[in-house]
């Protein structure tokens, strides 16, 4: 689908959002579709437009904070516009966590973007494991449906907290935050 001319730059959508606020509502937003732009989330979270990297914090932090999924496609919304982008893998990277020791027990995430999720029931951990390496690689759904690429040295604190749990599969590697359960991958008994 060809760009709309009313889509020009990133700076077009820079002016139509404040990053002290708030996240904006784009849930409750419905703008026409204006085209795909030739902006790109890569698989370790950097932002590209036009094959240039986008490295203003406060840009990238904007975007994010438009970000919408539909389906399997991503695309930046504002109240009177919408376009679509690339997602490599996920659109969010997730760089630290912190374990709060209280009742109950709560995963506290941060992305690279600043967002702060507490993982639970409505923000669940997966672990995909490669079936042929056997790579595992985790995630945090951050919000809308958009989930967050757990880093490695994130990942390796979330295994040092987990305990075993012995399965019919073997042992189960599992942390619980907000009173849920999250496996981090099953170790084949032998």
């Amino acid at each position: 689908m060809s760009q709309n001319e009313t889509v020009s730059s990133p700076e077009s959508l820079l002016k139509q959002i404040n990053t002290d606020l708030p996240l904006p509502p784009v849930e409750k937003w419905n703008p026409a579709f204006c085209g795909d732009i030739d902006m790109r989330i890569a698989q370790d979270g950097r932002w590209f437009y036009q094959g240039g990297e986008i490295k203003r914090p406060a840009m990238v932090k904007m975007f994010s904070r438009i970000l919408w999924k539909e389906g399997d496609q991503y695309f930046l919304k504002t109240p009177v516009e919408k376009v679509g982008i690339q997602v490599d893998d996920a659109p969010f990277q997730v760089i630290s966590v912190e374990r709060l020791n209280q009742e109950p027990i709560t995963l506290r995430f941060t992305t690279a973007t600043g967002d702060v999720i507490d993982a639970g029931e409505e923000h669940p951990i997966r672990v995909e494991t490669d079936p042929l390496t056997g790579e595992p690689s985790p995630y945090l759904m951050i919000r809308h449906g958009m989930e967050g690429r757990i880093q490695r040295a994130v990942f390796y604190q979330l295994a040092e907290w987990a305990e075993a749990i012995e399965t019919a599969s073997g042992i189960e590697w599992v942390v619980s935050s907000q009173s849920k359960w999250f496996s981090l991958g099953v170790e084949a008994g032998s």
